[in-house]
């Protein structure tokens, strides 16, 4: 079966979930959501980290761009009598998500281009002072427009609620099948050259450094996406929801589903997701057990769940085995 007749089946099986949300329990529809919110962060920081190769410690930053900047544009259009659609009926939200991920995308290529010359522990660095620096931003400014507060400051800013569970999972669907198919094009070997020795990559004339930035930018455009859906679905977003632990959170699960595999960061996406809430009977050591578990599946697993596998090989190797028997 075609990898692109599969996202089919897979959004309209998204079409017919969103009619019945509305019977699920409060609790366990967030925690749905937040599974959605989690697999677009990690898909996207597995374009900079699994298949370009670099180590980036910022991806929160990018996310609270997104949120802002999303959450600011929806209140404006909102609070000035235009409703919930503007200009020819296109929603509000789908202007948010886009001014907060180009945002987001535009602060990525602030970063990337002066940093993506450094490697490894020294790019870690530089994304992870980037992340402190956009927080504590975020944490001193406020400003007013006929009355209404934006931002919000250290006291946090209130969203209207527009998320939904079609939003949150078409927007998944899209980074998954958008990252898929740029790394499986002849482009898309470029990021994969850079990774695997950028030594070599530059003497065969790949533009390393060019390769590395928009993988920055593009991951960062999905990272700003995420934080605009994560904004209004919570309904109240503080700088304290953007700390370098949520960059940590969403590095953690691109190692542990595989670096450059998208199947197993969906995979640890959800684990990673559910581990928590699952663990909540056991509150006084649920993040011992979880940081346990996490241990023995990287000593058992070390490479990820899946290694280095994309949906295009794991569907192909599916494939070959059952052609043979």
């Amino acid at each position: 079966m075609r990898p692109q007749l599969i996202f089919a089946l897979i959004f309209a099986g998204l079409i017919g979930l969103s009619l019945v949300t509305g019977k699920i329990d409060p609790y366990y529809y967030t925690v749905i959501i937040f599974i959605g919110i989690n697999i677009t962060m990690a898909t996207s920081l597995n374009l900079i980290n699994g298949f370009t190769g670099q180590f980036s410690l910022g991806h929160a930053g990018f996310m609270g761009v997104g949120a802002y900047v999303s959450a600011i544009a929806s209140t404006f259009l909102t609070t000035h009598g235009l409703g919930t659609e503007v200009m020819g009926g296109v929603p509000v939200m789908a202007i948010a998500l886009l001014v907060g991920g180009l945002a987001a995308a535009l602060t990525g290529l602030a970063v990337g281009i002066p940093s993506l010359r450094l490697k490894g522990d020294y790019l870690a660095i530089v994304t992870l002072g980037f992340n402190e620096i956009i927080r504590v931003i975020i944490q001193n400014v406020d400003f007013k427009i006929d009355g209404i507060s934006y931002v919000g400051g250290a006291r946090g800013f209130a969203v209207p609620q527009l998320s939904s569970f079609l939003w949150v999972f078409g927007i998944a669907l899209v980074a998954i099948y958008f990252v898929e198919n740029l790394i499986n094009s002849t482009y898309g070997r470029g990021f994969l050259a850079v990774r695997d020795d950028e030594v070599a990559a530059e003497a065969m004339g790949v533009h390393t450094t060019r390769f590395k930035v928009r993988a920055f930018v593009i991951g960062s455009f999905f990272a700003g996406i995420g934080g605009g859906l994560f904004a209004h679905f919570i309904q109240y977003i503080t700088p304290d929801n953007f700390t370098f632990l949520k960059s940590i959170e969403i590095v953690v699960m691109v190692i542990l589903g595989g670096m450059g595999s998208t199947y197993g960061v969906i995979l640890a996406a959800i684990l990673l997701t559910i581990m928590p809430e699952a663990l909540r009977e056991f509150s006084e050591y649920r993040m011992i057990i979880y940081s346990l578990m996490l241990i023995v599946l990287m000593i058992a697993r070390p490479q990820g769940l899946f290694g280095s596998e994309t949906f295009t090989r794991f569907f192909a190797k599916r494939k070959a085995a059952a052609n043979k028997v």
